[in-house]
């Protein structure tokens, strides 16, 4: 593949014929026309089957076409008609193919064997399963428990990951990182600390009722295209939709639905945005602080005049906390400071608190734009201080939105994926299977990775994901991974974690969630949860890629019997047989979001599980929503006076869903045939001496004594505002130390490093 990048900027809107030409051409690449009628008929609609990628949610009564252009890609990709074989393996050593990029590593198709790592020829050889299961068990046997880790990415089904964490904790420990960790962690210390739930307060049915949205880092038209059908909506009602991102995203702009044929013959697009201010890199807490000084001061006004108030006085009376020291915060911050951070004028940031002011019912949407820096819990607390402030939690039309990645992020939590023993109802556990589950904390990613380091950590068994490819410090994970004892990696297709080899390496090939998974009972069916909490049934529609592959669930079972002492109140063989046996012991251990769980599955948009603040109880300390300062009015690292020194924004692709790359083209961004780019202002670049699409060098600017620094990345003049620059994702990883995690919940700050450029 030619590197040269090609860049012009994408005028044309989100949606439309691009979308569908983009489409068009992956069905054809991944040899995958049978998965079109599917497309209509059965992706994401009751009776069919769930996409395998974003979380959003699912509505009652789904468009013709369910789908988006990123989940049609991750169709075609999983119902390929391309295979790695053990033929491919036995064609081509580790060695060589750890030279292969992403893409082309999984682009070569469906995993059919197991396989297991043979050293003396560098190669992958084929084994069978039971030998798999049997090596993998006495490995697993000879381990101290808390020195193997249970990493889950988030694309397994609800009941896999009742019976991962159930596997887990019978082995011994609560290491169980997961995806999360990665992302939406920070949402997940910051929203109880708030408002008493560690996930968001919206329905899809509040889109109906909003009269305002604003949106903060968050890129809708790649990570959550399908949210854009209740956008468009929205604008139709002429309701005012108010964001704040460092990159102007044409999701964000424009967007004609391929599914109205007036709009894809006259290409005329629906405006998203009505304000577009785009704040520099760590600068959101500085923008919400002005905001909340405009409101504090128009309250004053109205008070004085004795007009209705423009703070919502009796909500904040009655269900929240900390008002007063909040308040005075706000007032005493410095408008100077405010705008330097914020990189926004006084008059951008008055006209997001004017319409923020004018509605009665506001939804707040964001993204790993708030949750991946050092203050990224203040960031997302901020937010819901916001919405404190006039009442909009638990009322129809309001609330906080956090959109979530893979598909079944948040439900892994849900159903015990968790190294946080105070998320999990242990109690009942030991009750239902009678053993002691451990009471100490396991180990997060950053932990994981900081035990892989320093070899505390032996063994790892990753339920499916990348996991090598996605976190931070990449150079030195690589070298360290190789000196653990066992790495078994559960996987639908070839990925570079799978050729960072362990002393001891599997690959273990399973079913995507649109195959048929057929178990002694029949055909099965499994569950996941969206972003707003609902809970789907998915039902596979197409034939395995392989009859040797395994469903997760089984793969679980397996490596639980050969691996742990026979114990008669776990029933590991009747629950492969027939998944809803599982969904009743879901339903044991959580009665109340899971009640009548197999009698539910197939109601339209899925059922809600309960969440106490939408209706204005609190569970928190103080059964209080709480007002919280935020450590400082820079969610970044410490400001520098070296203005030598950018922010470097790390972000996917239109053509990439997290570490998986579908292709070159980032359409919606104008930039193709390359992912060595790095996005700058003008002004920073001719600073910095880089010839216009020069090359550039860019090495992390900290002092820990490591030297971090990645080469030949071609520069564009780009639409970013002055001292922040943009590159892509899982690419830059090597550019981020481990220790640079958001205070807290230890997510990775990949939204704001700080960086040197020079020319390359």
């Amino acid at each position: 593949m030619e590197n040269k990048v090609r860049y012009k900027h994408y005028t044309m809107p989100t949606g439309g014929w691009g979308s569908l030409k983009s489409v068009a051409m992956d069905i054809i690449q991944q040899r995958a026309l049978k998965t079109a009628p599917g497309l209509l008929k059965d992706h994401n609609k009751v009776g069919g089957y769930m996409c395998t990628s974003c979380a959003w949610a699912k509505p009652g009564k789904p468009h013709l076409g369910e789908f988006c252009e990123n989940g049609a890609k991750a169709t075609f990709w999983d119902i390929t008609s391309k295979r790695t074989t053990p033929d491919f393996f036995s064609r081509h050593t580790v060695r060589e193919l750890l030279e292969w990029p992403d893409y082309d590593l999984e682009n070569q198709g469906r995993l059919t064997h197991p396989m297991r790592y043979d050293a003396a020829s560098d190669k992958y050889v084929a084994t069978t399963w039971e030998q798999a299961f049997a090596d993998i068990g006495q490995h697993l046997k000879s381990y101290d428990p808390a020195s193997v880790v249970f990493y889950a990415s988030g694309r397994a089904s609800l009941e896999t990951s009742y019976m991962y964490q159930l596997l887990a904790r019978l082995y011994g420990n609560n290491n169980l990182p997961d995806s999360s960790n990665m992302c939406h962690e920070t949402t997940s210390v910051a929203l109880p600390e708030s408002i008493g739930t560690p996930v968001g307060t919206v329905l899809l049915e509040d889109y109906d009722h909003t009269d305002c949205i604003l949106s903060f880092g968050q890129n809708v038209g790649t990570n959550a295209p399908r949210l854009l059908h209740s956008l468009q909506e929205v604008r139709q009602r002429d309701v005012p939709v108010v964001v704040f991102n460092p990159l102007k995203e044409r999701g964000w702009q424009e967007f004609v639905n391929p599914q109205s044929p007036g709009q894809m013959l006259t290409n005329k697009a629906t405006q998203i945005a009505t304000q577009y201010h785009q704040v520099s890199a760590g600068g959101d807490i500085a923008v919400m602080m002005g905001m909340a000084k405009l409101l504090l001061t128009w309250d004053d006004e109205a008070k004085t005049a004795g007009a209705k108030r423009v703070l919502d006085v009796d909500f904040i009376a009655q269900h929240t906390h900390g008002f007063d020291i909040f308040e005075a915060a706000v007032r005493a911050a410095d408008w100077a400071e405010i705008l330097e951070i914020s990189g926004l004028s006084y008059a951008a940031i008055e006209a997001a608190a004017k319409t923020y002011a004018k509605a009665n019912a506001v939804i707040a949407i964001y993204g790993m734009g708030l949750t991946q820096h050092r203050y990224g819990v203040s960031n997302v607390q901020m937010l819901i201080n916001l919405l404190l402030m006039r009442g909009n939690i638990g009322k129809p039309g309001a609330g906080i939105c956090p959109v979530r990645g893979h598909s079944n992020v948040q439900g892994q939590r849900t159903v015990g994926i968790s190294e946080k023993t105070k998320l999990v109802p242990l109690d009942k556990l030991a009750e239902l299977y009678g053993f002691e589950p451990p009471r100490e904390d396991g180990l997060n990613t950053v932990e994981a990775c900081e035990g892989i380091v320093n070899g505390t950590v032996k063994a790892f068994i990753s339920l499916g994901g990348n996991f090598v490819r996605a976190i931070p410090e990449r150079d030195l994970m690589e070298l360290k991974w190789r000196d653990l004892d066992l790495s078994v990696q559960i996987a639908t297709k070839l990925n570079r974690s799978h050729l960072i080899t362990a002393r001891t390496t599997y690959i273990l090939p399973t079913l995507v969630r649109s195959e048929i998974d057929q178990q002694l009972s029949g055909p099965q069916i499994v569950t996941m949860e969206d972003s707003t909490t609902c809970i789907h049934a998915s039902r596979g529609k197409y034939r395995p890629a392989h009859d040797m592959l395994l469903s997760e669930p089984k793969i679980v079972a397996e490596i639980a019997k050969h691996a742990l002492a026979p114990n008669p109140k776990v029933p590991w063989d009747d629950w492969v047989g027939d998944y809803a046996l599982v969904r009743d012991a879901i339903a044991a251990t959580y009665p109340e979001p899971f009640h009548d769980f197999n009698g539910r599955l197939d109601i339209p948009g899925g059922f809600p599980r309960p969440v106490a603040a939408r209706h204005r109880q609190w569970e928190t300390e103080m059964q209080k929503a709480n007002f919280k300062l935020p450590k400082s009015l820079c969610s970044s690292f410490a400001a520098s006076e070296d203005r030598a020194i950018l922010r470097l924004i790390t972000l996917r692709s239109n053509d990439q869903f997290n570490t998986t790359v579908y292709g070159y083209d980032d359409r919606l961004r104008g930039i193709h045939k390359s992912r060595m780019v790095l996005m700058m202002n003008a002004d920073d670049r001719i600073r910095f001496g880089i010839n216009k699409n020069g090359l550039a060098r860019i090495t992390t600017a900290v002092d820990d004594g490591v030297v971090r620094t990645m080469t030949n990345f071609e520069v564009i003049d780009y639409d970013i505002p002055s001292g922040s620059c943009a590159a892509y994702y899982p690419e830059c990883n090597a550019l981020i130390p481990l220790w640079q995690y958001a205070e807290e919940s230890k997510t990775p700050a990949a939204k704001s490093v700080p960086v040197r450029i020079e020319p390359a």
